[in-house]
């Protein structure tokens, strides 16, 4: 099991290389190049310059997560075909430099959303939160703007104003599109690239949609063990994966996460895993929580554990979690938390160890 750290780019970050490197365990990173809007191809200049300053610093860098699939790739449009020559020179461009993962969704419009981006937890700190009756009283062009107003001076993920930009079209066509068709184009995507990712090296892993239920009428068709099942058997190739995230699925109490992590786990298609806590405020209403079992309403030992037995090859790293501290930083959460996070599935899984097979 490889630790890593998630690492937004020089300027777009607070945590630089040389402090994730200082993280006990801590071997890479899953990196972002999120000035590159959706459907561009990734050259191989700038690939080759971001491996190599990675490396430099002392870290690998095997998983990439922000090539995200566009908007008319998820809708169907006659366009789609030049978006998905696009993305296939992106995967023979990253694997050329070592990246062995990518990591993208299938959401339509939206990438994660929260009503709240600092919610006040009642110790000082604060947490992303969601509550979908908040939600109700917005509209889409309302949540985006609040999102990208209080990102801290930061770019979010999923929320490029590019991709964002022609928000009230793309919302109208999607209006004839229902999960069937959102499927049916999902399997057009991948059985373009998946025998790419064979032939390259390179293995798909989709991040589950974040939170696991559709919003604004949207369609969503990865929230659930069902979901996926459905996704792998698309195109039945160890090439075409699962990021298990576990506070996206774990958003909704339906999801028994350690149940599903061991079900695609014995399958061999958990590629790599986000793993974060949250705490239930009421139905369709939570909030990031500390990596502490207690802290939260998912068992995080169960969760490690279920990594531990089916896919223990893979990378993890922390997600999301607190603000604490006064710090400045990516929502997500600040330097100390994402690193207390790392430490905290260490010592899990040195319980593990010992527990189940009396490693000392």
């Amino acid at each position: 099991m490889k630790m890593t750290f998630r690492w937004y780019g020089e300027g777009n970050d607070s945590v630089t290389l040389e402090q994730i490197r200082q993280i006990p365990n801590c071997t890479g990173i899953m990196g972002v190049l999120d000035y590159k809007a959706a459907g561009e191809v990734w050259e191989e200049d700038e690939i080759a310059e971001y491996v190599k300053h990675v490396n430099e610093n002392g870290l690998e860098v095997e998983i990439i997560e922000s090539v995200n699939v566009h908007e008319d790739i998820k809708m169907g449009l006659p366009t789609r075909d030049k978006y998905i020559e696009n993305y296939i020179t992106t995967i023979r461009n990253l694997a050329k430099y070592g990246i062995k993962v990518i990591v993208y969704n299938f959401m339509p419009v939206f990438d994660w959303l929260r009503t709240d981006l600092a919610h006040p937890i009642g110790d000082g700190s604060t947490a992303l939160y969601y509550n979908d009756e908040e939600l109700k009283g917005m509209t889409p062009k309302k949540i985006v703007e609040d999102t990208i107003n209080n990102c801290n001076g930061f770019t979010l993920p999923g929320w490029e104003a590019e991709r964002l930009g022609e928000l009230e079209k793309t919302l109208e066509i999607y209006k004839n599109i229902d999960e069937n068709k959102l499927r049916e184009n999902y399997k057009y995507f991948l059985e373009k690239i998946i025998p790419v990712c064979e032939e390259t090296g390179v293995k798909m892993a989709v991040h589950p949609d974040d939170p696991a239920w559709p919003l604004f009428g949207l369609p969503r068709v990865a929230h659930s063990q069902e979901d996926f099942d459905k996704i792998v058997k698309m195109v039945d190739s160890p090439a075409n994966g699962l990021c298990l995230c576990t506070g996206s699925l774990g958003s909704s109490p339906d999801n028994n996460i350690p149940e599903i992590i061991r079900h695609f786990g014995n399958m061999d298609r958990v590629v790599c895993a986000h793993v974060r806590n949250v705490k239930y405020l009421g139905e369709k209403c939570f909030r990031e929580a500390s990596h502490l079992s207690k802290d939260g309403d998912l068992d995080m030992f169960e969760i490690m554990k279920a990594i531990y037995e089916t896919c223990p090859n893979i990378s993890i790293r922390p997600d999301h979690g607190r603000m604490i501290w006064g710090e400045k930083a990516m929502v997500f959460g600040s330097l100390w938390k994402r690193r207390k996070r790392n430490n905290k599935y260490i010592t899990n899984r040195r319980f593990i160890e010992r527990r189940l097979f009396g490693i000392l």
